[in-house]
């Protein structure tokens, strides 16, 4: 049975959920109806919306919103930020060690192969050192929970997380709608991301910089799924949202069109992928980016955040080494857990996982977005003998898990209000220091018994809280 977040065994209301309690009892069907409506409106007057890709009915969408909060209490926060800042510290020791003296590799922590047969090694960054040595400078961490203090990790972000958007518009939604709840709780301010991602996105400048660094927003352009976030992140930042064909290089330096005298460039918050980030260093064809910029980036001119070549740290098949990982950087134990993990490129994993198909979940190693992936339990005798043929075809794309009970928050529903299961991106900015930032983003799986809680697989999102001291 899941754990229920608001629930005791009992039916007793865990503290941290007293007064939500209380303000649900409140609530008639009237009220919840306008709030919903209310909510719609103003996200659809926003534009906060998503693509989905190959959805031909419709080319976006709005993510549905969810009233009522997932609620952490101080201490149990305390004991979750300790752990994902331990991840953070380790993750980036280790991309500054593959491109340099590949330590871990020559300890035979990880084997060789794994790491320079990666597609997301990018073998043009080795000896390029990044300022203040940071690669991941913007992680999202995804993080279920299975019992009061059972935390796991199930994957690590930190090529371009996404979803921050949706925290920040949750947060204000909630504040609109309900502002007398919140005049009753002492809740972690997320509001000031968009400050402190500027403050950290200036304190990785580049020593050439100056006192006012310049800094811009890359986005692919207005069809990519996230384009709302670029701009919104922009907007909030006060900075440029610029797309490839408006930077360029001169003399050795970035440089941005501007209606008067191009402007200098030092930070670039890029949200486009390293294969597309520069025609002359990597994709020929690629019509996004920048042609140069790279050279520019190793001449140590200008900042890219995230840094290329990030993504093998949060490859799939790189996650089962995370414990070691961490060990191996900190000399200390993991805080936070992974979730047990079947390496479908060893034979004796695969024949494991394809005699226990039907009861574990299967998940594409560069695989995102629920894309590409088998929930055993949920799935049909067919479903699983289709995705048995494409797993033996290709079992190295393959990494399997268990299926985990995750933790479970009331929601509404049309039947009123029901638990469904959640779970957990915290956003971590690593810069002249590691911040976390309280909450993150929560996503709920709005089927009854569905554990499939991304937006692109029909979830939802929650307002999440930690309670101040």
């Amino acid at each position: 049975m899941a754990f229920n977040e608001m629930f005791l065994a009992d039916g007793k209301v865990r503290f941290p959920y007293k007064k939500v309690e209380t303000w649900l009892k409140s609530l008639g069907p009237s009220d919840i109806e306008r709030a919903l409506r209310e909510c719609e409106a103003r996200f659809r007057r926003q534009g906060i919306t998503f693509a989905v890709y190959g959805d031909n009915k419709a080319s976006e969408r709005i993510i549905p919103f969810d009233i009522v909060p997932r609620v952490f209490a101080a201490q149990e926060w305390r004991r979750l930020s300790s752990g994902i800042e331990q991840r953070v510290r380790a993750m980036n020791a280790f991309l500054h060690d593959l491109y340099h003296r590949q330590e871990i590799l020559r300890a035979g922590r990880i084997p060789t192969d794994v790491i320079i047969q990666n597609d997301a090694f990018v073998p043009e960054m080795v000896g390029v050192n990044p300022t203040k040595g940071i690669y991941a400078h913007i992680m999202g961490i995804d993080i279920v929970r299975v019992a009061e203090n059972d935390f796991y990790v199930l994957e690590d972000n930190c090529r371009t997380p996404s979803g921050v958007s949706y925290m920040l518009e949750d947060r204000e939604a909630m504040m609109h709608l309900f502002p007398e709840l919140f005049s009753q709780h002492r809740i972690a301010p997320v509001e000031n991301y968009p400050s402190v991602l500027h403050k950290t996105l200036e304190s990785v400048a580049p020593a050439s910089s100056g006192s006012e660094p310049v800094i811009v927003v890359l986005t692919p352009g207005i069809h990519n799924s996230a384009f709302f976030e670029h701009a919104f992140l922009a907007d909030e930042m006060g900075v440029e949202l610029c797309e490839g064909s408006d930077l360029f290089v001169s003399d050795g330096w970035l440089y941005m069109r501007t209606t008067q005298e191009p402007k200098r460039v030092d930070v670039v918050y890029r949200r486009i992928d390293d294969a597309y980030l520069d025609p002359l260093a990597f994709r020929p064809e690629s019509n996004l980016g920048v042609p140069g910029i790279f050279d520019v980036y190793r001449a140590g001119r200008v900042t890219l955040v995230n840094a290329p070549g990030t993504g093998v740290a949060d490859d799939k098949s790189i996650y089962t080494y995370m414990p070691e990982i961490i060990e191996f950087y900190t000399g200390e134990k993991p805080l936070l857990k992974n979730v047990t993990t079947w390496r479908c490129s060893n034979a004796s994993d695969l024949k494991y996982v394809s005699e226990h198909l039907a009861e574990l979940v299967v998940k594409e190693v560069h695989g995102s977005g629920g894309y590409g992936m088998l929930v055993g339990p949920t799935s049909t005798k067919a479903q699983v003998e289709e995705f048995r043929v494409k797993l033996l075809a290709r079992p190295s794309n393959y990494i399997a898990q268990p299926t985990l009970a995750l933790s479970a928050v009331p929601t509404f529903v049309n039947s009123g209000v029901a638990p469904r299961h959640v779970d957990l991106r915290p956003f971590v900015l690593s810069g002249d220091q590691i911040r976390v930032t309280p909450g993150g983003l929560t996503r709920v799986a709005l089927q009854e018994g569905s554990l499939v809680v991304n937006s692109s697989q029909g979830g939802g999102t929650k307002d999440t809280w930690v309670l101040e001291d």
